[in-house]
């Protein structure tokens, strides 16, 4: 039978009235119909087994580079799968089969070499998913002229576009809209002017992360396996004027955060509150800890007379916090640093975070919470593959905990957050333990309480230290210490960016208000330490476009809120280098 790109031979499986049903198996059009991880496929003149074009798919860190298309198919039929392929551990298999799932590999191909299987669908099967892959820290493999054949299933329309298309009360930062079903789809896509930013099932989304006081149109299509519909109307909604739910009009325009180190020592000294440069526009707590990993009792106090000579009264610490909040100076609790593992796994540990938490800021005085939740305390359960939808419990619980202290206290609540870049920006790659499982369950982890909590945050400080090499959009590869990194990871946050690869579940934008830059005050105080020659060309690329390098930004962001580092006590301890240079750096 004649397939896309070059003959295959049917299997006994097939009968005479069998049809072609793999869509640009050849890849004659480019990878139309077919969906890649992680970007990983693309299509070239050179080699092919039939025709002009095939595909290459090339693996990358946990990823196999794996394409796939959904084909509509008829209930209790055989199917034969077949295709060429070239390359080391390429695979050909198809899942949703309502019966066995079924693929077929082989070791080496040096050249092409032809993969067949063939399977039955269940009483209720209508379609079947079809993919190739290959595998982890092989090079990258070529696929051409993949056939499936076999009884071609009820032919499914495209949906026509939906109707009804309205807005609801705006906030500051997010629209809600609602729309009537269209028959016969399966999700709906939401634009933003003329940016995919939402896929659901449902006929309703909210699109977050909008600046106040700004007007925005929306269109939604509807989809299933035959396509998108054309566009609904558009409808338009302005935001409200003010800030996000965190209020970020208490912070200056351009902000420094800085961790004060209260409650320990190290190499870099005790620095009692009332001596804090007046540079410090946000101070940090660091830290308070929980009694275990799971209780979600959270304690606070002084470091020790014994390990901190010169260390202030209580008295005399509150007295200076109220001080710096008179100076209008924000105070805040760290949860979490190094050693404070949190994991909120119960709503019993849940209840007791939100007590203790309040404790300690009603003691205090305090203006509002930094998570900086790491190591162990965030990970994604397998099968939580949607940062939009989480089900984890310290996912869930630790959200829920938040909001009921940001009810608790307010609008004047201050809450910031420094996740690593392996728990948020990981996440353009890898999410959780990945859809075949065996990736680290704790990549891309942050995303979800971010995205839960963007109309509540009041700044994101990601660390852009103590990190590993980490992808940006441009598909490269960009390592600490220079502004490049600095450039690129902010980037993401700024521009958003599809999790783990997939195009359906995009991470909206933050407001520029609500970025920082996360960096060491010195070389003592972390790895990936970056001269203030290199911020300084790290802030005019972001702000003005400028010294950008190689790395090609997305937009530009004069409100940029400013920078976040560890520690006011290392920067102190470095003769306040970090602290001046932002001091002179000019924002205009």
């Amino acid at each position: 039978m004649l397939a896309a790109g070059g003959l295959v031979a049917l299997t006994p499986a097939a009968q005479a009235a069998d049809t072609e049903l793999a869509r640009n198996g050849g890849f004659e059009s480019g990878l139309d119909g077919w969906s890649c991880t992680a970007g990983s496929g693309a299509v070239v003149s050179s080699p092919v087994h039939g025709g002009t074009k095939a595909l290459l798919a090339t693996p990358a860190g946990s990823d196999r580079a794996q394409c796939s298309q959904t084909v509509t198919v008829a209930p209790n039929s055989a199917y034969a799968l077949s295709g060429w392929v070239r390359g080391s551990y390429v695979y050909l298999g198809a899942s949703g089969t309502g019966t066995s799932d079924v693929s077929t590999w082989t070791q080496s191909a040096p050249d092409w070499q032809r993969l067949s299987t063939t399977f039955t669908t269940g009483p209720s099967t209508t379609s079947v998913t079809i993919y190739t892959h290959g595998w982890y820290g092989t090079g990258g493999y070529h696929v051409d002229d993949l056939s499936l054949t076999g009884p071609g299933g009820t032919p499914v329309g495209i949906p026509a576009a939906p109707t009804g298309l309205t807005a609801g009360s705006p906030t500051s930062s997010s629209v809600p809209l609602s729309w009537s079903a269209s028959s016969g789809a399966t999700s709906y896509h939401v634009y933003q002017g003329g940016t995919k930013v939402l896929t659901v099932s449902g006929t309703s989304a909210t699109v977050t992360g909008l600046a106040a006081s700004t007007a925005y149109s929306f269109r939604v299509t509807a989809a299933n396996s035959a396509g998108e519909s054309p566009a609904s109307a558009t409808v338009t909604a302005t935001t409200t004027s003010g800030g996000g739910g965190g209020n970020p009009g208490q912070l200056p325009t351009h902000a420094l955060v800085g961790y004060l180190h209260a409650s320990f020592a190290n190499g870099s000294g005790y620095t009692r509150m009332a001596d804090v440069p007046d540079s410090w526009d946000v101070i940090n707590l660091a830290f308070g800890e929980p009694t275990s990993v799971t209780s979600g009792d959270i304690r606070f106090s002084l470091c020790p007379a014994t390990e901190c000579p010169g260390v202030e009264s209580p008295a005399e610490f509150k007295a200076a916090i109220k001080a710096k909040q008179a100076a209008g100076k924000k105070v805040l609790i760290s949860i979490g640093g190094q050693n404070g593992q949190v994991q909120l796994s119960t709503t019993a540990a849940r209840d007791a975070f939100v007590s203790s938490v309040s404790k300690i800021i009603d003691e205090y005085g305090l203006d509002g919470l930094d998570i900086d939740f790491e190591g162990h305390s965030l990970s994604l359960n397998t099968g939580d593959t949607d940062f939009r939808s989480p089900t984890s419990p310290v996912i869930v619980n630790l959200v829920s905990a938040v909001k009921t202290l940001k009810a608790r206290y307010g609008a004047k609540f201050v809450l910031t957050m420094a996740p690593e870049t392996f728990f948020v920006q990981l996440g353009y790659q890898y999410y959780g333990s990945g859809p075949w499982g065996g990736q680290d369950p704790r990549a891309g982890a942050y995303l979800p309480v971010i995205h839960a909590l963007r109309d509540d945050l009041t700044l994101l400080h990601v660390q852009d230290y103590n990190s590993g090499s980490i992808m940006g959009l441009d598909n490269q590869y960009h390592s600490m210490g220079g502004a490049d990194f600095h450039i690129a990871m902010t980037d993401m946050l700024l521009t958003g960016f599809p999790v783990a690869g997939d195009t359906s579940r995009v991470f909206p934008p933050l407001r520029p208000d609500q970025v920082a830059i996360g960096l060491p005050a010195s070389v003592n105080a972390g790895n990936g330490h970056t001269s203030p020659a290199e911020v300084n060309k790290a802030l005019n690329c972001l702000t003005r476009k400028t010294d950008c390098g190689s790395y090609q930004t997305h937009g530009t962001w004069p409100g940029l809120r400013g920078l976040m580092t560890w520690s006011i006590n290392w920067d102190r301890f470095n003769n306040g280098e970090f602290s001046r240079n932002f001091d002179a750096y000019d924002w205009s």
